[in-house]
């Protein structure tokens, strides 16, 4: 892999760097995008542009009480890189470190610029490189490159979904977000109303039972609460007796394999998987307890993400009484709290909204091509992972209904491959071109999650046919990455008064 060459047209001066690739975002998807780049490319120049000051992405942006993942860290840590703790279920802490210790460890975190954050890309044609503008610390810096990697996620990190909710402003205790959690809040022996049933209310409201006076969740609907074990004792069998390499393999396609046949039965056996997730949360909670008001949606299983209930966490919290939930809709706030439609009202000195994320493609980066500005959500996507005529960008967009990591390490391997490609026939530039075919779209995202519904085209268009379909299937995109034809659907071309790649 040999660096970029500029045209004498373009402004390098002493506030442009240039390379080969430029990678933005620190977290699973920027690291493992440069960890496959070097390894397929050896010579590769490449930048990683964080607009934090840490590793981690999603995982140091999230630092609220009980903060984990709601998939196995078997599938999402990287497939070289083994797990070593013993919880199969990661705590967010854990899982940074983990990300910390991989940037180290190949040296990826010395090619990080911590608090740049990227406001634009323009393509230029003329020259075949991407010019990106990054605000760093108030000043603006560019930098050049042939290719741009979005390891950008798919929410605003900066702005939280929160409804407005009458009289909020007259409330006099605590309100705290998710997302932005106050590092110095004190619950302790304190009265919190945690908003929300989702992904996040699961894992935040036993960590705040620990602690607190009482915790009460406050659900418009109920969510589908799975319990699930931290350490599987097949998986911790195996890695107890295997080499690391071979238990680490196992312990990830036997968390693929679980998490896909369960999606796969509520898909095909929505009746059947909702009487067993009722018995299972039957099971785990007090004789008589309510559960077809507090644990039975409307919706099918997976409709929306089942939560996970680690270790049965919440239902032990609703068992021992240091957790409420109220199934109920908010009427106003008041000084002291919370009043329900149902006329209770509901004290609190700290109120926390878990009331979810707001989609966000390419994080929010204002895309332009020889100055036109484009928006991604008027774009098909292309294997998941590239725009419609959109040259040497690639984005990664992980799965819905599976492990994130999953899709986001064939991505990688597709752009280091990519790359290599055009290095090796002399291109500068290429992208996915759909022609004059008719294509039916469809949701890139086919899951019914709040986020997804207040902002259904917030992302890039998928079509229906490949390689324009962006599937929730991770077993058939493994099938189809493993025969991938590069050049299928693919414009490629080199600019006329620019040479190639050259040593």
């Amino acid at each position: 892999m040999t660096t970029i060459e500029h045209d004498s047209q373009v402004d390098t001066g002493g506030n442009t760097e240039q390379f080969d690739v430029v990678i933005i975002g620190a977290g699973i998807s920027g690291l493992g995008a440069a960890y496959r780049l070097v390894e397929r490319n050896p010579g590769a120049r490449y930048v990683i542009l964080e607009r934090r000051d840490q590793i981690g992405g999603t995982w140091d942006l999230f630092r609220y009480p009980g903060v984990r993942s709601d998939s196995s860290i078997f599938t999402l840590s990287f497939p070289y890189e083994p797990w070593t703790h013993r919880d199969g279920v990661a705590d967010g802490a854990d899982i940074r470190n983990y990300l910390i210790d991989f940037a180290a460890k190949h040296r990826i975190d010395s090619h990080i610029r911590f608090g740049s954050y990227v406001r634009s890309a323009d393509w230029d044609s003329t020259t075949d490189t991407w010019t990106v503008q990054v605000d760093q610390g108030g000043a603006t810096k560019s930098f050049q490159a042939r290719f741009l990697f979005f390891g950008s996620g798919y929410y605003n990190y900066d702005e939280p979904y929160v409804p407005e909710f009458p009289g909020i402003d007259k409330y006099e205790g605590v309100v705290a977000n998710p997302q932005h959690w106050p590092e110095d809040l004190d619950y302790t022996d304190k009265r919190v109303v945690v908003i929300g049933s989702g992904a996040t209310a699961v894992t935040l409201v036993p960590a705040l039972a620990e602690r607190a006076a009482k915790v009460v969740m406050l659900q418009r609907s109920p969510t589908y609460v799975f319990p699930g074990k931290r350490v599987n004792g097949i998986v911790q069998f195996v890695r107890n007796f295997a080499p690391r390499k071979f238990s680490h393999w196992f312990a990830r396609w036997f968390a693929a394999l679980f998490e896909g046949v369960v999606w796969f039965l509520s898909r095909k056996f929505p009746a059947m998987m909702r009487g067993f997730i009722r018995r299972r949360a039957t099971a785990n909670l007090p004789s008589g307890y309510p559960v077809d008001v507090h644990f039975k949606p409307r919706y099918n299983p997976w409709d929306q993400r089942l939560c996970l209930d680690a270790d049965g966490d919440l239902f032990n919290a609703v068992s021992a009484g240091k957790v409420e939930i109220i199934t109920d809709h908010i009427d106003r706030f008041d000084a002291t709290g919370i009043w329900l439609k149902s006329g209770q009202h509901l004290t609190a000195d700290i109120v926390a909204t878990a009331t979810g994320l707001q989609l966000q493609a390419l994080g929010g980066v204002r895309i332009s091509l020889d100055g036109t500005e484009i928006k991604p959500q008027d774009r098909y996507a292309y294997k998941a992972h590239m725009l419609e005529d959109v040259p040497n960008l690639a984005w990664c967009l992980g799965y819905t209904n599976a492990s994130w990591t999953l899709r986001a390490d064939m991505t990688a391997e597709q752009f280091a491959k990519l790359v290599a490609f055009m290095d090796a026939h002399g291109y500068t530039h290429a992208y996915p071109h759909l022609g004059d075919e008719p294509m039916p779209e469809k949701l890139s995202w086919d899951i019914n999650a709040g986020y997804v519904q207040r902002a259904p085209h917030a992302l890039p268009k998928s079509g229906t046919k490949r390689p324009w379909n962006v599937r929730q299937n991770f077993f058939a995109d493994a099938i189809d990455h493993r025969f991938d034809r590069i050049e299928e659907s693919m414009i490629f071309g080199r600019v006329a008064h620019r040479s190639p790649l050259s040593a």
